[in-house]
């Protein structure tokens, strides 16, 4: 029987962990999660193993990024579980801080991202990417790994971060892993949970709005036309709303013309069901 994965709650314990790994000239792959953890978490733990010696993943649930009516306080918890997985995916060690370790009283710095963190879910969500970026800075900062990974499911999180690690010239490789999916499309996330038997039959149709829709654009549709089709798809097929289906440029996340898209583009989606908030996209190169 293997050993429990260790876990360290304190960035001194962090840095000690990890500090020993580099006196013995082993790198160092990490991967943030906020838990309830699966098979694309899990993905990305194998993926930091392929490209490191060690690799740390974290688990907190980061209160800045929540607004004032989402789900901070229902969010899925279950360390032990996590913990048993990520052991399990060969993964070395669990950072599992406490809030006061990463907000400790008289913390007032904040980390805020422009341009690419302000269309799309920097408009639906107001504040979460200055959350997303000043807990990230601190993760990379506490942690000091060689690689990161972070899955492309939230591709305007994974532009947020690299532009986060380039402007502030953080020494460390941003890899984003594929989007991983039940075999209905579904890109799997924490919050699919949420979903009632009825919501989960009608879930996947986000991702084939999104394929759709990318197919309709690749054969030169007009983008404003084709994300008023696809819109309304998603709301004929029982969705409670859309936040937003549009085509961007991948790099920037800027809007794309009226007209016919030219180019590698990326098709970002955020729509309700019922009370689960799902995000998916796709693109084209």
């Amino acid at each position: 029987m293997s050993a429990p994965l260790p876990i360290v709650r304190t960035v001194a314990q962090l840095r000690a962990r990890v500090g020993a790994w580099r006196k013995a000239g082993h790198s160092i792959g990490f991967v943030p999660t906020m838990g309830a953890l699966h098979e694309g978490h899990l993905s990305l733990i194998r993926l930091a193993m392929a490209r490191a010696d060690h690799v740390v993943a974290s688990i907190f649930v980061n209160p800045t990024q929540f607004g004032p009516n989402e789900d901070f306080d229902t969010y899925p918890r279950d360390e032990a579980r996590d913990a048993a997985l990520l052991g399990g995916a060969g993964c070395h060690l669990l950072y599992a801080p406490e809030v006061a370790e990463m907000y400790p009283p008289g913390a007032f710095t904040t980390v805020t991202v422009s341009g690419v963190s302000e269309p799309l879910d920097g408009l639906a969500r107001p504040g979460h990417f200055a959350g997303v970026a000043t807990v990230v800075a601190k993760l990379l900062n506490q942690c000091a790994p060689d690689i990161a990974v972070f899955g492309e499911k939230d591709f305007q999180q994974l532009q947020v971060i690299r532009r986060l690690v380039q402007d502030l010239d953080i020494p460390v490789e941003i890899v984003g892993g594929p989007t991983a999916r039940a075999e209905d499309g579904l890109a799997l996330s924490s919050r699919n949970a949420y979903l009632t038997p009825e919501q989960r039959v009608i879930a996947p149709r986000l991702n084939g709005v999104l394929r759709e829709t990318l197919a309709r654009l690749s054969a030169g549709a007009a983008v404003e036309a084709t994300e008023a089709w696809a819109t309304a798809e998603l709301l004929s097929a029982g969705f409670k709303s859309v936040d937003y289906i549009e085509a961007r440029a991948p790099d920037t996340l800027a809007r794309l013309g009226p007209g016919p898209a030219i180019g590698v583009i990326r098709v970002l989606a955020a729509a309700r069901l019922g009370r689960t908030r799902l995000i998916d996209n796709i693109g084209n190169g």
